[in-house]
């Protein structure tokens, strides 16, 4: 294995390998998507920026025209159906609203837009031939309507999770019904009920199971076999594992995907996020209004990426006021510098099982170099261009969000970070980035005044 060769973490294997595509002028990767009946929470936010991390990274290895990417949007599912119900609204409605939500975050993240993000609706073709090989193959069966995988009908079922049966039991959360032949098997099409979604079928009209959607939509959009799958770690069991039952026995493969990748759990303030404790926050709250004022996607991503993708993440203030104050200081130093290539030893952490914050610890080397040698333009570009390659924006920012609470005040701490970060402008002879930094705060109604000992106090006029 070379030192500079990309190397992941492969959950089928539990081992960090060289990754070898199938075809290099043809690397394909899958990621599961949202399910569009409520905005995304802060969780959802890991695997859009991690992915697109890697999905960067597979672009400067082998090309952006030879790297498909396709990221699924679930827009049939039940609890879609008691959304839309609940609101009064179509199923239509809810799903386009909800969707159009999510795109906008994603694009607030920095995340490149998927090569492809297919709907299930637009493949329940595809799902049905599946489960009629499926059938043919010994692996399904019909009763009462529905149409169930036959689990033990295959005997490597467990092999992505490796549960013992009695926890595979649990964690599947197993409906029972006399129908079943095993309490393991799972369904792929079930029949709808009234005012359900619904299509025709050779089993009647019905609409597929959850696991069966992500299996026709990566075959129809990647093939049979392709290089990497991902998602969070949650998904692992059921969901991963039946989509492999599933398409391996469709298909009759060794593998669905060589490499299984998936990013670890996020808790706030050092608590599992859940709207009973009052700490479940979206993607979109963070946006606009959390813990009393708006955070720029940038320093959300900066503050994800500061833990490495398979280790669980504590989301705290904290963390997203140290990654503000930082990105200001990297802001400061490079946003004007010249378009230049990002750093080899940002691209070497990158490739070691996307080691981000490895990556970030050579942004900070750049960034204090640049303290000892502020006129350093290459250096400056270096850092400019590493910050963009994993998708931080220090370009100017609206500080009218940064600053102005919800509650229409303004945050003393945020005024004191941006001052810091005016002064590593003047040190780095920034002077545009300088004057843009007062200039936004006297539009705040912050005056500043630089005094003759070198400190900046402040003043609000209103």
């Amino acid at each position: 294995m070379s030192s500079d060769a990309l190397k992941l973490y492969n959950t089928l294997t539990r081992a960090k390998e060289e990754f070898r595509p199938l075809d290099a002028a043809n690397v394909r990767m899958y990621v599961c998507g949202p399910t569009v009946y409520d905005d995304a929470h802060i969780g959802n936010a890991r695997p859009l920026i991690v992915f697109d991390v890697l999905f960067r990274l597979l672009r400067h290895v082998y090309g952006e025209s030879h790297v498909a990417y396709v990221r699924n949007i679930t827009d049939v599912d039940d609890k879609i159906n008691a959304r839309a119900a609940e609101r009064g609204v179509s199923i239509r409605e809810l799903t386009e609203e909800t969707n159009a939500i999510f795109q906008d975050d994603a694009k607030a993240l920095g995340c490149l837009e998927p090569t492809a993000q297919p709907r299930a609706t637009e493949h329940i073709a595809d799902m049905i031939a599946i489960v009629e090989k499926l059938i043919a193959g010994g692996h399904a069966y019909v009763a009462d309507g529905n149409v169930l995988f036959d689990v033990p009908s295959w005997k490597e079922y467990g092999g992505l999770s490796r549960r013992p049966l009695d926890e595979m039991l649990a964690g599947a959360r197993v409906d029972v019904a006399p129908y079943k032949r095993s309490d393991m098997d799972f369904v792929l099409w079930k029949p709808s009920k009234e005012g359900e979604p619904a299509w025709d079928s050779p089993w009647g009209r019905g609409r597929p199971g959850w696991h069966l959607e992500c299996s026709a939509m990566s075959w129809r959009r990647l093939g049979e076999v392709f290089d990497i799958h991902g998602g969070g770690v949650d998904l692992v069991f059921p969901h991963h594992e039946n989509e492999i039952a599933q398409t391996r026995c469709a298909f009759g493969h060794k593998v669905m995907a060589n490499y299984w990748l998936h990013n670890g759990f996020l808790q706030v303030e050092g608590e599992k996020m859940s709207k009973s404790l009052g700490n479940f926050v979206t993607i979109h709250e963070l946006l606009t209004s959390w813990k009393g004022y708006s955070w720029p996607g940038s320093v959300i991503r900066f503050a994800m990426l500061q833990t490495h993708y398979r280790q669980p993440i504590d989301w705290t203030l904290a963390r997203l006021e140290e990654a503000s104050v930082r990105l200001s200081e990297f802001r400061a130093r490079a946003y004007t510098a010249p378009v230049c290539e990002p750093s080899r030893r940002l691209i070497e952490a990158l490739s070691d099982d996307l080691n981000t914050p490895e990556a970030i610890v050579e942004l900070n080397r750049l960034f204090d170099d640049l303290k000892r040698h502020p006129l350093d333009w290459e250096k400056a570009g270096e850092l400019k261009a590493s910050c963009e390659f994993l998708g931080l924006n220090i370009g100017q920012v609206d500080l009218n969000q940064m600053l102005r609470a919800a509650r229409g005040d303004l945050d003393e701490t945020l005024i004191e970070r941006q001052i810091s970060a005016r002064h590593a402008a003047r040190a780095a002879k920034n002077w545009a980035e300088s004057d843009r930094i007062r200039d936004e705060l006297a539009r705040l109604g912050v005056a500043l005044h630089d005094n003759k000992d070198g400190r900046t106090t402040w003043e609000v006029r209103r």
